[in-house]
């Protein structure tokens, strides 16, 4: 049976794949050359005054759904838009609208200001995912107002689409890890139609919706909710973003979080490599799991090896013949590797993988093409958000890299080495920005920060998607005084919502209290 809509919700939630990066690059020296100081247009966006109201259903970009129920005690979540320069070199030029959400502090005496959040991606609507993690958060809302955002080219600010829900659900279906060259060749047209769709849809805003300018548009944002330092909660990709914050603007840190950490040092391939070295380890995990049940788990073998080599199966006869799935469509391999990765983004959805794979091997496919579903940001009514066009308008407008398929192709060993599972797929994705009309900016971010306040950078040492190393890496390069170091000894994408006493009181103590916690903190 499909996943259920409580449970595609918060999988939707979870950073999707970078199959294009998550890894970062050299940005921009110069914040003020292109945020001028004293600019009229600047000084007017400024001190604009938001219309803040209860805030509506989920826009079909955001991923649908009901709007926000009201938190415990009746707060309502109410919403609003920024205006921002399309082109932050001409702040007095055109404006995007930036979708707002926010929920108030409850202890209005005691509040220290608003803690914004990024969830990551890039792509993932923040206006839909806090209310989503309210509850995780319900702590920090004692004397913070929660506050996030659809970052530009995200839902429903101004999104980025590049393709009909028809288009996409073929799109999808496609051969991503293609066998001959026909299969190259049709690969290669269809990223070719794809960036056309988004170049046709977005238009001039394309170049205009990387990193750097989402970190200027949270400067701003900063400036209207009237705080003068900027408090910050980034998770995955939202690290990247913060850390591109803090280098364009360190003196305006206030206290800042960095949970599932994106390696700035890592460029396109590096960065493809790690993360297809850490949803390896994470399928150890989740095998060694299923062994050490025996007999109640439902999976063929004995061993880590050999639950493994099922699933290596299950993928190559896939590849050959896709299975029925949801309706009329099937469960091909590109969409089976997917929804694996998709799982085990959580230990939470272990026992959907489990089932997915089983069921997969008896000729169901529901499961894991709903997984997979879910990854892609389509709905029950097959309707897609904009989440995979929004994360690649922001990686390829972020990222200098251009691997053509042949390029990618000469890397597959070192990718098949990382990886029996994922290699193939991970590899051939360094060319998804192959056909894109719009140049890069980086080889990797500039997260440099000296002058910051203390960044509190949290690491999981299971972490699929953005591995471990990622966060000493971060600490290292945000510069001394700056990243100080948490680990937490655990499973899935991210610390802090895992369910570790620890990392929630280090988390908490630091926002809340300001106490800054000792370099190198274990958590288990």
């Amino acid at each position: 049976m499909p996943i259920s809509a409580a449970q595609r919700a918060a999988l939707l939630t979870a950073t999707t794949v970078l199959l294009a990066a998550g890894c970062s690059g050299g940005g921009d020296k110069a914040a003020d050359a292109v945020t001028p100081s004293g600019s009229a247009g600047l000084s007017a966006l400024a001190s604009q005054k938001l219309s803040w109201a209860p805030c509506p259903a989920p826009s079909a970009a955001e991923g649908g759904g009901a709007a926000p129920s009201p938190l415990p005690g009746g707060t309502v979540w109410e919403c609003s838009f920024l205006q921002a320069p399309l082109d932050w070199s001409v702040p007095e030029g055109e404006t995007i609208e930036l979708a707002l959400i926010r929920a108030r502090a409850r202890d209005s005496a005691r509040r220290i200001g608003s803690l914004v959040f990024n969830f990551g991606g890039p792509g993932g609507s923040g206006v839909t995912a806090l209310p989503g993690f309210a509850a995780d958060y319900e702590t920090l809302r004692s004397r913070y107002d929660l506050v996030s955002f659809d970052p530009r080219g995200v839902g429903r600010s101004d999104p980025v689409e590049c393709a009909t829900d028809k288009e996409l659900d073929a799109y999808y279906a496609l051969d991503f890890t293609p066998d001959d060259e026909a299969e190259e060749r049709t690969l290669s047209d269809a990223q070719k139609r794809y960036a056309k769709g988004c170049q046709r849809d977005a238009g001039a805003a394309l170049p205009h919706v990387g990193t750097e300018n989402a970190a200027r548009d949270m400067d701003l944002m900063r400036q209207v909710l009237g705080d003068e330092k900027l408090y910050y909660f980034g998770i995955s990709y939202g690290t990247e973003l913060g850390g591109v914050y803090a280098h364009m603007f360190p003196k305006n840190v206030g206290r800042a979080v960095f949970d599932a950490v994106v390696d700035p040092d890592a460029g396109v391939e590096d960065g493809a490599l790690g993360q297809a070295k850490g949803f390896q380890l994470a399928l150890d995990n989740f095998a060694q799991d299923c062994v050490d049940r025996g007999d109640a788990c439902s999976l063929p073998g004995t061993s880590v090896t050999e639950i493994e080599a099922g699933i290596t199966d299950l993928l190559a006869a896939l590849d050959k013949e896709p299975i029925p799935g949801i309706g009329d469509r099937k469960l091909t391999q590109t969409q089976a590797t997917n929804g694996i990765a998709q799982a085990l983004y959580s230990k939470e959805f272990w026992p959907y993988l489990e089932q997915g794979l089983d069921a997969a091997d008896g000729g169901d496919g529901a499961l894991l093409l709903s997984l997979s579903d879910s990854m892609n940001g389509r709905g029950e009514n097959g309707s897609y958000s904009n989440i995979q066009a929004a994360n690649a308008a922001i990686n390829c407008v972020d990222f200098k890299e251009r691997y053509t398929l042949g390029q990618a192709k000469e890397r597959l060993g070192q990718f098949r080495e990382a990886s029996p599972v994922f290699g193939d797929y991970m590899g051939w994705a360094l060319a998804s920005c192959s056909q894109w009309p719009v140049p890069g900016l980086w080889d990797h971010p500039d997260v440099s920060a000296p002058g910051s306040a203390p960044i509190v950078v949290v690491g999981n040492t299971g972490d699929p998607a953005t591995p471990y190393e990622g966060a000493r890496s971060m600490v290292k390069a945000l510069g001394e005084g700056v990243g100080v170091e948490v680990t937490y000894e655990g499973q899935g994408h991210g610390a802090y919502n895992s369910g570790s006493t620890c990392v929630k009181k280090t988390v908490d103590d630091y926002l809340l209290a300001g106490k800054v916690p000792a370099s190198a903190t274990v958590c288990k």
